[in-house]
Parts: C-alpha cells; structure tokens; sequence
C-alpha cells in the first residue's frame, strides 16, 4: 500500500505578506511551518498504514515551494513519513489552486503511483479548499471530500464516514482514490527523537519543472487561470467614543452616556 500525503507549507499568522504587484504570497524569507490542516492528513496515513498495512505500507510527503519548504517535509519525516520529496522551480511561483494541483498531479505521477492520496480540507493561506479535489481530478480517480473517519480498506475499496451539514454519510469507492480530512479524524502526533534524528538522515530529492514533465504553460504564474485583481486594506467606517470611567463620577457619567444613546437608538 503506498499512500501520498501532499502538504503545504505556510507562513505563521503573524507573518503573512502579500505581493501587492501580483497578488500572490510573498513566501521568500517568511517564516513558514506546515499548514495545520496537513497534519491530520500525515496523522490519518500513520494510522492508516499501522492498523492496515504495518509492513507494506510506505507513505510518501510531497511538498510544491521553495527550498525553505525543506523545513515541512522534515517535520513530515520526523513524524514518521517514509518517503520525501520537493516541487522546486521559480516556474511554479504564483501558482493559482488549478496550477498548483496540476504540478502536484505531475509530482505524483513521477512518484507514483499510489494506492491513496490524503490530502488536508484546506490550506490557511488560502482557504479555498480546491486543491486536494482538483489533484483527483487530474490524476482521474474518486475523491471523497470531509472525511471524518476511515471504517475500512479491503478487496481494493474504502469505505469512510464523511461529515455533511445534516450530520454523517458512508461512502464507498475503488482504489486508487484521494480523500480530504477533516480536524474529527484524529489529534496529530508529535515528532519523537528518533523521528527527528531520522529526518536529518533521510534524502530528499528536489525536483524542478523539467523533472515531472508536463506542460510548461501550466506551471505557475502565468498558466493560473485566476489573478488577485486588487490587495487593499478596508478602512473603518465606523466612529467612535471613548468614555474612561476611573471613579465614581466617572463611572455614573459613562453610564449616563451609554443608556442615552441607546434610547436615542430606541434600544430602550
């Protein structure tokens, strides 16, 4: 059983930039780490393989960025990935979700192939959720979006618990398949020290646009079909009153204050 975990690097809340120029992230010296949601998926294929296949299972971490995206996929070994690799081109930056998910079809295709693909429910950079279903889609195999839990794999099928709004459905469908997973599936594991002395050791070959082949015109900037038209930041329109209560008269006035306006709002 070979199962492919592609995951995202992403910058930390607190560093995110974007390229006003190009309307694309500016990910070149940010701090980055892996992208929360990607952790469920490494998580659920460390289980997956370990109550199914403890001895022939072989799970892979792909990862599309620049170099510093290293960093994530030894954090993805560390945890107890077998296999490494890296999408690295300055042809691949600026890529839209339709780009991004074809590169990371080629990167499978050249690794491949896999039995199953566990993707995260999204990216917090992006928050589009597109790229794990459009990577089914041009590999052409099944997707089975928000999957909160896997019942079984046997006979070359799954079968898995998907959560929907009104609660929880079953679905079943033939291997090879990708699967999206949601935060229910299961609590990420922490790297353990001989997972971190592992991941030092562990060769991860870099490959760039010329390696997977494919489409050049489908790489990057210039084959996304979608651009970022305009990056602003809102203005605040609305005003407002800033009342200090420090004492008792202070306090009564602010009081006096508010239930006033609010009567004149017809609050009261």
């Amino acid at each position: 059983m070979k199962i492919l975990v592609p995951i995202k690097q992403v910058p930390e809340s607190s560093n995110v930039k974007m390229d006003s120029a190009t309307g694309t992230l500016i990910r070149t010296g940010v701090e980055t780490v892996v992208n929360p949601l990607d952790l469920y998926a490494i998580e659920t294929a460390l289980r997956l393989k370990e109550r199914f296949f403890p001895h022939d299972g072989e799970i892979t971490a792909l990862s599309m960025g620049p170099p510093a995206a290293m960093r994530v996929l030894k954090e993805a070994a560390a945890m107890g990935c077998n296999r490494c690799a890296l999408l690295s081109d300055k042809r691949f930056g600026g890529a839209d979700t339709w780009a991004t998910s074809y590169t990371l079809a080629q990167g499978a295709k050249k690794l491949g192939p896999f039995d199953i693909i566990i993707a995260g429910e999204r990216a917090t950079d992006g928050d589009t959720a597109q790229v794990g279903p459009a990577l089914a889609a041009w590999l052409d195999i099944p997707v089975l979006t928000y999957v909160s839990k896997i019942e079984e794999i046997a006979g070359g099928r799954i079968r898995v618990e998907r959560l929907v709004e009104e609660g929880y459905e079953m679905l079943d469908a033939p291997l090879p398949c990708l699967i999206t997973v949601v935060k229910e599936i299961a609590v990420p594991r922490l790297p353990t020290l001989k997972g971190k002395l592992a991941s030092r050791e562990m060769n991860i070959p870099v490959y760039s646009a010329d390696d997977i082949g494919g489409n050049p015109q489908y790489f990057g900037l210039n084959g996304s079909p979608t651009r970022v038209a305009k990056i602003y930041t809102p203005s605040v329109s609305r005003g407002g009153r800033t009342i200090k209560a420090q004492d008792e008269d202070s306090l009564k006035h602010a009081v006096d204050v508010l239930m006033n306006l609010l009567a004149e709002k017809g609050l009261i």
